[in-house]
């Protein structure tokens, strides 16, 4: 049963409630979306931050890891007073702080191959922000295994990128949409791409990608636009430049 927006609800969204693309429709669509954010970092605090405003019915977020004063450079949920306390603790006061009419389910774990199908039961879908292929990787198969869009983003010193994988639908040409291993074969070795804490990152550049993560899925779950599907968007940060690069399901 379809829990309708309150008064309180109307006057929040209003702003897009009077947008056709949107509109209440759009909106309940919203109230009703079960999302599963990987990580509460750099990437995940904007997307956290722009979901629940955007009333998100349910934000599930995964992270074990805890609040530390290099995070705070970038990771604009948390701050000075919640250092030390586990990121998913957090992410959730922030939430409450910004719209209780989100419920908010924190995670301390990691997303893996064996823990993927059970992390992923009851969400409609995923959001990856995290910093190392192995989770990407095993985002990208729970989510097409759990056939629920996923919202993929990177990041690394000024530039950023990210695109929509949806491999279990057909486009309208007939053939199946990408998946991320068309996009991205196989890992690059250990060790070839350097973690920011080693090359550096600017923090605005997480806002950047992660705001625009957020639109993504706000356009998925409302029907509203072109979703980043089989396209990927690149972002250089220090020529402020955008591109749009196309790619497609490889043969076999």
């Amino acid at each position: 049963m379809t829990d309708p927006l309150s008064p309180e609800e109307i006057d929040r969204y209003r702003r897009h409630i009077v947008l056709a693309e949107i509109g209440g429709a759009g909106q309940q669509k919203l109230k009703q979306a079960h999302v599963l954010i990987v990580g509460a970092g750099g990437l995940g605090a904007p997307v956290i931050q722009y979901l629940a405003a955007a009333g998100i019915g349910h934000i599930g977020v995964l992270d074990d890891d805890t609040v530390t004063l290099s995070n705070l450079q970038r990771q604009v949920i948390h701050d000075t007073a919640g250092l030390g306390t586990p990121k998913i603790a957090s992410a959730e006061a922030a939430v409450a702080r910004l719209n209780p009419h989100v419920t908010f389910t924190g995670i301390a774990e990691r997303l893996t191959a064996d823990t993927a199908a059970r992390l992923l039961a009851g969400y409609d879908l995923l959001v990856d922000g995290s910093d190392n292929f192995a989770t990407r990787y095993a985002s990208a198969d729970a989510a097409e295994a759990a056939r629920i869009p996923l919202v993929t983003g990177a990041v690394g010193r000024f530039d950023g990128s990210l695109t929509v994988l949806k491999p279990y639908e057909a486009g309208q040409d007939g053939t199946l949409h990408p998946g991320y291993r068309d996009l991205f074969p196989t890992p690059p070795p250990p060790g070839v791409v350097p973690v920011c804490a080693e090359a550096g990152i600017v923090g605005a550049l997480t806002g950047v990608i992660g705001t625009l993560m957020a639109m993504e899925v706000i356009k998925i779950v409302t029907g509203a636009g072109d979703p980043l599907v089989g396209r990927l968007l690149l972002y250089d940060g220090l020529a402020a430049r955008f591109e749009t690069l196309k790619y497609k399901r490889r043969a076999g």
